[in-house]
């Protein structure tokens, strides 16, 4: 058995396409399909069912998958423990939001590049439906999205943090509402800025709305909450964003925190990788900078 061999068989099942995997790997199809052919031999079962234009993983083929992604892994791992005391020097391509790549990714690159300043840095920002899909094709390294917590067999969650909620004003309402806790009844009329209804953040408003018979109809819809922020300060309105996104403005006096216990909830900013990816030393580096101590995190979840 040859670690190729095993790294076809990943890329098959990833495709369930033998051409497309070829093509991934730079391989012509029928070397491919010996690779495959040689594995099914050595193992004694059947990985694949050629269906129709497809092939699919069988029941023994979707139980050695996991094997396959733990034997990629160990061999990154025993590789990478070779070359510890190496000044890291390799790239990195990182799939972001755009709210966490305006909000935490500056201080956290200006880190990065002053401790590894021979690490290349490209970083792609998306929705989260897109830069997943790039993680899956192998086109990004890793990525940092804010979602509810996800799990999928094929990656490797290397970081999860709660983020708070926020239902924020702008502040000339802020102060027309008042301090205090409020009832959802008397901020439905207001006019609220959110972003596209495909979005996550939009989605965890519209579910806490649906769960008390409630809905809003935005005056203002964009995919991105920077521009949301800026408009808000600008005209009275209310938005729903995480408070790592607006806890500058709030603390500058620049937008409010509207306390109602209806929509007090969290999101999960999390760091992935794909598991038929090798773990470097570079994507470590990144996932330590980008973990919050302990203490200030907790302090954080208070809000809201």
């Amino acid at each position: 058995m040859e670690l190729r061999q095993i790294a076809t068989f990943i890329r098959v099942a990833q495709f369930e396409s033998f051409s497309k995997a070829a093509s991934s790997l730079g391989y012509s199809q029928s070397a491919v399909t010996v690779q495959i052919r040689l594995l099914e031999e050595e193992l004694h079962v059947r990985l694949f069912d050629r269906m129709y234009k497809r092939v699919v993983l069988t029941g023994q083929g979707r139980q050695f998958l996991e094997s396959a992604y733990n034997i990629i892994q160990e061999v990154n791992h025993a590789a990478l423990s070779l070359s510890v005391e190496e000044e890291l020097s390799g790239p990195l391509h990182i799939g972001t939001l755009e709210s966490l790549c305006c909000a935490r990714l500056p201080a956290i690159v200006a880190q990065f590049r002053s401790l590894h300043p021979k690490v290349n840095l490209q970083i792609t920002t998306g929705v989260p439906e897109e830069i997943i899909s790039k993680m899956e094709r192998g086109e990004v390294d890793i990525i940092y999205i804010l979602d509810e917590p996800l799990y999928n067999n094929s990656w490797n969650k290397l970081l999860e943090e709660r983020e708070e909620m926020v239902l924020v004003a702008s502040p000339a309402l802020g102060k027309a509402l008042g301090p205090g806790s409020h009832a959802l009844e008397e901020l439905l009329d207001q006019p609220f800025y959110l972003t596209e209804r495909n979005a996550n953040y939009r989605r965890l408003l519209d579910r806490r709305l649906a769960a008390h018979g409630r809905s809003v109809t935005p005056v203002l819809e964009s995919s991105y909450a920077s521009f949301l922020l800026q408009v808000l300060e600008e005209t009275e309105g209310l938005s729903y964003l995480p408070w790592f996104l607006v806890e500058e403005r709030v603390r500058q006096g620049r937008l409010t925190v509207v306390e109602v216990d209806e929509l007090q909830t969290a999101m999960y900013s999390q760091i992935f990788s794909h598991k038929e990816k090798w773990t470097t030393r570079e994507m470590d580096e990144f996932v330590r900078l980008c973990a919050r101590p302990k203490k200030k995190a907790e302090k954080e979840g208070s809000v809201g």
